[in-house]
């Protein structure tokens, strides 16, 4: 009976190690010996003939930025719209090669009002069908030749725009999603939602993916894709997380541009953020499922790594961690060496962490109870899925607006 509990103890913690650490450094280490596998696009430039001359821009006259449709799907977002309206109005991109749509799905408050006041082009109104489908109603009006999108919430830079579209100059590019910051509360206080550090690891990684092959995933603030290249799917199946394994398995690129910056509010608590999280994994689980993502057609082989890796691993994680814990009780309590007993110990030490996070408000305990409600949130989203399904509906994440 010890073989078979050491293995599962062994091959369980490995795999939790290589998900949140090993994936990580493989990356690091492969981008060192690849050149990046898009180059950004810049205008072209030449030397003068003579030694040490001036470098001259190419004087061929430079391509017309494309027209660009940004979208917002909103719902009762009376409150933000008017300054989301005017954030797009204040990039850097030609006016009458930028339209500007908001979807309103299902709004019961004053969104649509004070959207056309604010200056969008055009404001639809549409029965309550979720984000998807408000998305979907807008890129069938969209006249632009790149369709992006953006949250109600999400402010982006002047020059944002600009950075994305420059992933489009390479033909192989069907998606592209910029960097989302998560910004605290104001006061100062230390907070109990651990998000920002997270994304930071996420955003490093996102970054080594695009410059090897393609994301795994995206977000809802800051992307875009060609509108001939744009994907209907399922309204339960958000774009995070469906369009860029969608765009590889057609033979396209999706890639992350950091350089394309939005930022928007972190919910506040911890609990508030498990339940966004628990909330998003309800959705995660009909696409890995469902929804193609487990299935390796059309993947390349590096893609299928990235997916298993940085995908279905990391949503496995609460398995895992199960299955280490219930191992290693068993390996202890059989008398198995001292090594266990350490092991065990380390586990118990994170969970007894994430319960002193509550009274104890240090940054380490913090850390160990974002780590332990997170890494929770894929069982809670699984299970929700599986009792009622999945609302294509989404509510306003608490103190987000």
């Amino acid at each position: 009976m010890r073989a078979p509990l050491e293995i599962v103890f062994w091959v369980s913690a490995a795999l939790i190690v290589w998900t949140q650490l090993g994936y990580a450094l493989a990356l690091a280490a492969l981008a060192r010996l690849r050149t990046p596998a898009v180059v950004p696009a810049r205008e072209p430039q030449q030397r003068s003939p003579a030694r040490g001359g001036a470098i001259k821009q190419n004087s061929n006259p430079p391509e017309p930025p494309p027209s660009v449709s940004v979208i917002v799907a909103a719902h009762d977002e009376q409150q933000v719209i008017a300054a989301k309206v005017s954030n797009l109005l204040a990039l850097v991109h030609p006016r009458e090669l930028l339209q500007l749509i908001v979807a309103c799905d299902g709004c019961t408050d004053a969104t649509a009002e004070r959207a056309r006041a604010a200056g969008a082009d055009l404001v639809l109104e549409l029965p309550r069908g979720g984000k998807i489908r408000a998305q979907d109603a807008a890129v069938e009006r969209a006249s632009g030749e790149i369709v992006a999108f953006s949250d109600a919430n999400a402010s982006w830079e002047p020059d944002a725009l600009r950075e994305l579209l420059r992933a489009f100059a390479d033909p192989r590019v069907g998606y592209a999603c910029g960097q989302v910051r998560f910004v605290q509360d104001a006061s100062g206080a230390l907070a109990s939602n651990q998000e920002g550090l997270y994304w930071r690891y996420e955003l490093a990684l996102r970054a080594l993916e695009s410059r090897l092959c393609s994301i795994t995933a995206g977000n809802g603030a800051i992307y875009a894709t060609r509108r001939d290249s744009y994907i209907v799917v399922d309204p339960i199946m958000g774009h995070d997380l469906s369009l860029p394994f969608k765009m590889v398995k057609r033979g396209l690129r999706a890639v992350y541009v950091p350089s394309a910056r939005a930022s928007e509010k972190m919910v506040p608590s911890l609990l508030g953020e498990f339940a966004r999280k628990r909330r998003m994994m309800s959705h995660t689980w009909p696409i890995v499922l469902r929804g193609g993502m487990l299935s390796p057609r059309g993947y390349p082989p590096a893609y299928a790594v990235m997916i298993l890796s940085h995908r279905l691993l990391r949503y496995a994680t609460p398995a895992l961690h199960a299955l280490a814990l219930g191992a290693n009780v068993a390996l202890v309590a059989a008398g198995v060496g001292s090594l266990y007993t350490v092991t065990l110990a380390l586990q118990l030490a994170l969970l007894l962490a994430a319960l002193l996070a509550g009274p104890l408000r240090t940054r380490p305990l913090l850390i160990a109870r974002y780590y332990v409600l997170t890494t929770a949130s894929p069982a809670a989203g699984l299970w929700d899925w599986l009792r009622h399904g999945t609302s294509a509906w989404w509510d306003t994440a608490e103190g987000t607006r």
